[in-house]
């Protein structure tokens, strides 16, 4: 298979690792080409333009960091709905709104063109290792000519549904809950700390009397042992739960978690944490709420 990757910030370069290791053949496409640069002498092709990138492909790739890159890597002059070639599936990784999802699939059924929604989750280190977990939707003989791809780059692929933009959404949704344990995570050693008991004590007790979950201990050994480059950001974060709230809004769906989560996070950014490690912004914010009440 052929295969073009259009993006290749701290998941999409791992993502790329990937499918070459596994044997495609892989033409890249960054707008910044020294990231482009550094894939070529692992065996991928690099690509002056989008439409460059795309020609001759069987499955075209993108991971583009929100929706604003969209408006020119995607529907721009050159972009990718332009030089998609017939039979080519353009296959989305990235987590955007559902508004702009359901656009996108609304323009590419317009064009006669094939297309799959497929978030991913996981945080690149997860990619490097290729376990993500896909959520893909859309035709069945579009994901079925996709998915050798994507099980290339992961540990597995749920078919959520035919409509390209219910992947989007249920990857939001996902986030949400990701965000959701991160904040219980970090009021729990809060409390943890008042009380005199070490965090990796508590969360190791929790975790192994009620979970059982490699997410928690994971997420709590990024949130008591920051790392040095961040995962994803607190301000990613933020553009998470405010497209989760919108989609939700869009469907007269009022919930009350997520507008709590979303001050959580407006005060980490308005902190100047919104550049740091998402989950290590949402435990300094919780340490600093709790001070101001105590």
């Amino acid at each position: 298979m052929k295969i073009a990757f259009l993006g290749l910030g701290k998941m999409g370069t791992p993502m790329v690792e990937r499918l070459i290791a596994a044997g495609y053949a892989v033409t890249v496409w960054n707008r910044t080409r020294e990231r482009a640069e550094v894939l070529a002498s692992k065996g991928a092709q690099v690509a002056e333009s989008v439409a460059d990138a795309m020609r001759g492909q069987e499955v075209v790739l993108t991971s583009l960091m929100d929706d604003a890159a969209h408006e020119t890597v995607v529907f721009g002059d050159g972009g990718v709905l332009a030089a998609l070639e017939n039979g080519t599936v353009h296959v989305s990784l990235s987590t955007i709104s559902v508004a702009l999802s359901r656009r996108l699939t609304e323009e590419h059924k317009r064009r006669n063109q094939r297309f799959v929604g497929a978030p991913v989750f996981g945080r690149p280190n997860v990619a490097a290792d290729g376990k993500l977990w896909i959520a893909a939707a859309g035709a069945e003989d579009d994901i079925t000519k996709a998915r050798p791809a994507l099980e290339a780059m992961s540990r597995g692929v749920t078919v959520v549904g035919t409509e390209p933009w219910q992947a989007h959404a249920l990857k939001l949704g996902g986030n949400l809950m990701i965000t959701s344990m991160v904040q219980t995570l970090s009021e729990a050693f809060v409390f943890a700390r008042s009380q005199g008991i070490d965090p990796a004590v508590f969360i190791s007790t929790v975790n192994s009397a009620l979970f059982q979950s490699p997410f928690y201990a994971a997420y709590a050994q990024v949130i008591l042992n920051p790392p040095e480059k961040p995962g994803a950001t607190v301000k990613l974060g933020l553009k998470d739960t405010r497209l989760f709230r919108e989609a939700a809004a869009a469907s007269g769906v009022e919930l009350g978690l997520s507008q709590y989560l979303m001050k959580i996070l407006e005060t980490a950014v308005a902190d100047g944490l919104g550049d740091g490690d998402w989950p290590v912004g949402q435990y300094r914010t919780a340490e600093t709420l709790a001070d101001l009440k105590s």
